[in-house]
């Protein structure tokens, strides 16, 4: 083998390993997981794909927002909010379908207040979402502690399902019902999942989002409605927090305004990054996201296995967050250097 082939032979490898990162990390992680769990078996596996499921969903709407150089940090304290306004819906109804139709067009609606502020008033989502996340939790609890006790399933300050209602066990099945020996809210994410691959890599709209995240002033001039864009981007990622939030209560059967969707935004935002995704838009596949949002379970099952204080998970989280963020940065600089060392041999 000469030179000249060698250099595109590791050119090649180079490409496709950096364009599928994503799953290269996952495996990775897989394998320490393997080494370190005492149970690998499919019903495991299962479970994996299961745990990943809301923050995968959630993940999905924040990786769209991230393509276009935006960031939402209220998706947690939106989900306690959703889910718990869900529950209440559903006991007055007692119509899994009602509980279901609320959930989206709630979070959908919390995602348009994000949206306006944003795309419309072009104020930093930062700051707008920051105040949000405080609003909607705040908002959560506090109509939980007002409400009569039979709406809230007659708990004083967490809503419960009425487990009373007819429909209850068919509620509880969708959240921890299997479909073979796979389960349903992982069948749901995978096919979220395929949906916005397709909305991200084959629509005009997928196009007009990674135009934007890549450069804005250049989208005006090609004539994209950037406000009208970033508003639609948060409204969906409202709309697959309320997704998250209608799972979240079948699940759980509850939704405890003080603690439900707790962090959520980080893990959301590591599943984002762990699944390849720049944070400063315009890059990344949304496959990546499913990919993200199981290697972020897998490292939380990996800290367990591992026997690790529980107080210092969320930091070594961080940690990892910090360094796959740092080579987001650092790898197409060390590329470049890299092949500049390849093309002078």
């Amino acid at each position: 083998m000469d030179m000249e082939t060698k250099k595109l032979s590791l050119s090649g490898s180079s490409g496709i390993v950096s364009k599928y990162s994503y799953i290269v990390v996952f495996l990775i992680i897989f394998a320490v997981y393997a080494a370190t769990s005492s149970s690998l078996t499919w019903s495991g596996v299962m479970n994996i794909f299961r745990h990943s499921a809301i923050i995968g969903i959630i993940a999905l709407g924040m990786g769209l927002i991230c393509l276009t150089g935006e960031i939402d940090l209220s998706v947690g304290s939106m989900l306690a909010m959703v889910s718990g306004f869900s529950v209440v819906i559903y006991n007055i109804t007692g119509s899994i379908f009602a509980a279901f139709l609320f959930a989206v067009a709630f979070g959908g609606f919390c995602g348009l207040i994000n949206g306006i502020l944003v795309g419309g008033a072009e104020m930093p989502a930062f700051i707008v979402t920051l105040a949000t996340m405080l609003i909607f939790r705040s908002i959560s609890q506090y109509v939980c502690q007002k409400l009569p006790k039979e709406l809230i399933g007659g708990g004083s300050s967490i809503y419960k399902l009425f487990t009373q209602k007819s429909s209850f066990q068919a509620f509880y099945q969708i959240g921890n019902g299997k479909a073979a020996t796979l389960p349903y809210v992982g069948l749901i994410l995978a096919l979220m999942t395929v949906l916005f691959v397709y909305l991200s890599t084959s629509t005009k709209y997928g196009k007009k989002v990674y135009a934007i995240g890549s450069n804005q002033k250049g989208a005006v001039m090609t004539g994209i409605n950037v406000p009208v864009t970033k508003i639609s981007v948060f409204v969906i990622a409202g709309m697959l927090v309320g997704l998250g939030a209608f799972l979240w209560i079948a699940m759980n059967a509850s939704a405890d305004p003080a603690t439900t969707g707790t962090s959520y935004e980080m893990y959301a935002i590591a599943a984002v990054v762990l699944g390849g995704i720049s944070m400063s838009g315009g890059k990344g596949r949304v496959l990546g996201i499913l990919f993200g949002a199981m290697s972020y379970t897998l490292i939380d099952k990996i800290i367990v296995a591992l026997k690790m204080d529980s107080l210092i998970n969320d930091a070594i989280k961080g940690v990892i967050l910090l360094a796959v963020i740092m080579i987001q940065l650092e790898g197409p600089k060390i590329k470049g250097r890299l092949k500049r060392r390849t093309n002078e041999v």
